[in-house]
């Protein structure tokens, strides 16, 4: 009920229609049907006027729409009497826009999302390293000693004064894996402090970190984002000149004012103020089905028309989850038996990568051993014992002060070693990777076959890393090593339009909100990026976003038609009534049985069950063909 009352607020011009038919309704009861004709026709006038200045400020802006038709609809039904037309077109128009300010969900949240998550806090210490004070990040001063403890945000961008560090940036540069900071080395604003407590000296202020950079970058993304034009505005004028021309011709014929009322009585615009809108959120409810938030129905229309489609890398095109991918065992060691002391070394280290070795050794079902002594050498390995036997795990420089002849492994773009070394010996070494997506291929596919002409990949990453992804995907253009600003660009400089930018992640966020319609992968992404996209994949599985472009295509088609069916019924009803066949009175009635029709043509942009139950039979990261789910 509550909710209820919200919208019934939100929207006073249909609360207001609603009342004065319900108004109506009991005036009519009591034999006042007079008082109902004053109530409605100067009711009707009222939003006429409303809706004329309305149009007016459309105008100056050099932008039509269905107003003047709408406008002219509702004047002539007042004016031959049909009162109880005009308030349904009232009610028709007052709801239409109701339907497209729900759809569209314009408020716009990103900005809040990202300074919800922007550090708050700051623990500043003393210059000789004593505890000192929490302050609020906007106090910090460049050249503040400041302490970031485990899994903290950092504040400010800053040195860093400890000897070592592990950070993870993965929400501002998208890569999965922490980085490792030395004495001295940059920390940006926005990362997390891995597992040991971190101090850093600020050599910025708040307000001039990485991370307010990338709201700032997002505020002006937003802004210069072009609006979008309603689908059933690019028919008004049109239909529009038609129906005056059809009505003036009547009257001309004829001389009979009367007919250019009766036949514009039969132009209203309600399957154009109605159907698209209808057919919009029906399109949304199905997308919300299959695990899409599509968030206006704008933006279903630009998916539709969607030309290039843009990706980012890490957690996109890829799982954004490191995993161990082969094991390279130096004789006389066996890939088993390098894994598995690898795995039990690795159970005493906190690094991100430890887990990834020990989920490879019990999906080989390798049984773990516990550790006599165990002892972690920050940022470099671990050294355990197992009775008489040593083994390190960790980088090469770390490996080779225990076993000299090491050496590294070869690479493929996006991989890293883990080295090993038992009793003094070089045992070998273990790559991990961040495996593309099992159906990313194919959904670059069936993107393609829904008409996007190109492909990119955008990624903060190294070039060969990217080519490597993108050659196994198919992706032909790439650009890499992109800071958020230099993505933001590249899509604004693309010339095949609409746009589509898929990606996750705080980095992700200016450019999702500059394409045309920024898709997001919101089942683990970061909020800023959900909330600057135009639509969110609530599920990992990116196959979604080209589900999302065929349920676009769908529901746009239907809006078409419902749009086109409403067109010919009213034309064909105009003509018809233009020879003086069709009285008014009889002519409202047939025009809303003409706006039932178009409903309920729109209204199968929601889908059936199959749907619904292929979109269930399906949940997770399988992929599925966009046609399956659009009938």
């Amino acid at each position: 009920m509550g909710s209820v009352i919200v919208l019934l607020r939100r929207y006073p011009f249909v609360t207001a229609t609603l009342v004065v038919g319900l108004v109506g309704v009991l005036l009519w009861m009591l034999g006042a049907t007079s008082g109902v004709q004053w109530l409605f026709s100067g009711y009707a006038l009222v939003i006429a006027l409303i809706q004329f200045v309305g149009m007016l400020k459309n105008l100056r802006r050099g932008s039509w729409g269905i107003d003047i038709l709408a406008i002219m609809a509702i004047v002539a039904t007042v004016l031959v009497g049909e009162y109880v037309a005009s308030i349904l077109i009232v009610l028709m128009l007052t709801g239409g826009e109701a339907l497209e300010d729900f759809a569209a969900n314009r408020a716009q949240r990103e900005l809040n999302a990202l300074l919800t998550r922007a550090p708050q806090i700051a623990h500043r210490l003393s210059d000789d390293g004593s505890a000192g004070a929490d302050i609020p990040a906007t106090a910090v001063a460049i050249g503040d000693l400041l302490l970031v403890r485990p899994a903290e945000i950092v504040p400010v961008d800053g040195v860093l004064v400890s000897l070592n560090a592990s950070f993870d940036e993965s929400s501002l540069t998208g890569e999965s894996i922490p980085v490792e900071r030395h004495q001295g080395d940059t920390v940006l604003s926005g990362s997390i402090n891995g597992s040991g407590a971190a101090t850093i000296r600020a050599s910025a202020t708040a307000a001039n970190s990485q991370y307010q950079r990338i709201v700032a970058l997002v505020e002006e993304a937003s802004r210069s984002k072009a609006p979008v034009v309603r689908l059933a505005d690019r028919y008004a004028v049109p239909f529009t000149i038609v129906s005056l021309l059809i009505a003036g011709s009547a009257w001309l014929v004829s001389g009979d004012p009367v007919r250019f009322a009766e036949v514009l009585v039969l132009a209203t615009p309600c399957p154009l103020l109605i159907a698209a809108p209808v057919a919009f959120l029906g399109g949304m409810s199905r997308a919300a089905r299959n695990g899409i938030i599509v968030k206006g129905g704008g933006v279903l229309e630009t998916l539709a028309r969607a030309r290039t489609v843009v990706f980012d890398k890490t957690g996109t095109l890829t799982t954004g989850r490191p995993t161990i991918s082969r094991v390279r065992a130096e004789a006389p060691f066996t890939e088993s038996e390098v894994l598995g002391l690898a795995a039990s070394a690795e159970q005493y280290s906190s690094h991100v990568l430890a887990a990834s070795v020990i989920a490879a050794a019990d999906a080989a079902e390798i049984e773990l051993t516990v550790a006599d002594t165990a002892n972690e050498v920050a940022t470099f390995g671990v050294l355990a014992h197992f009775g008489d036997r040593e083994v390190a795990v960790g980088k090469l420089s770390f490996i080779e002060t225990r076993a000299p002849e090491a050496r590294a492994a070869r690479l493929v773009g996006g991989e890293l070693a883990i080295y090993v070394s038992i009793d003094g010996r070089f045992a070998g070494s273990i790559i991990a990777s961040d495996p593309v997506r099992a159906n990313a291929k194919q959904t670059i596919a069936e993107l393609s076959e829904l008409g996007a002409r190109e492909t990119l990949m955008l990624t903060g990453d190294a070039q060969a890393t990217a080519d490597h992804i993108a050659e196994e995907v198919g992706i032909t253009r790439v650009h890499a090593d992109c800071l958020p600003g230099d993505k933001v660009a590249l899509v604004r400089a693309l010339r095949e339009r609409p746009v589509i930018m898929v990606g996750d992640g705080v980095n992700d966020a200016p450019v999702l909100a500059t394409a045309d319609v920024g898709i997001a992968m919101g089942a683990k992404g970061a909020t800023a990026a959900s909330e600057s996209a135009d639509v969110v994949i609530l599920v990992d599985d990116i196959s979604r976003a080209a589900r999302a472009v065929a349920i676009g295509q769908n529901t746009v088609r239907i809006a078409l038609q419902s749009i086109w069916l409403g067109i010919a019924l009213s034309v064909g009803l105009m003509i018809i009534a233009a020879f003086g066949v069709i009285p008014a009175t009889v002519g409202a009635l047939l025009q809303e049985i003409v706006d039932l029709a178009t409903i309920l043509n729109a209204l199968r942009a929601i889908g059936g069950r199959r749907d619904a139950k292929v979109a269930a039979a399906h949940t997770g990261t399988q992929s599925i063909p966009a046609h399956v789910v659009i009938d």
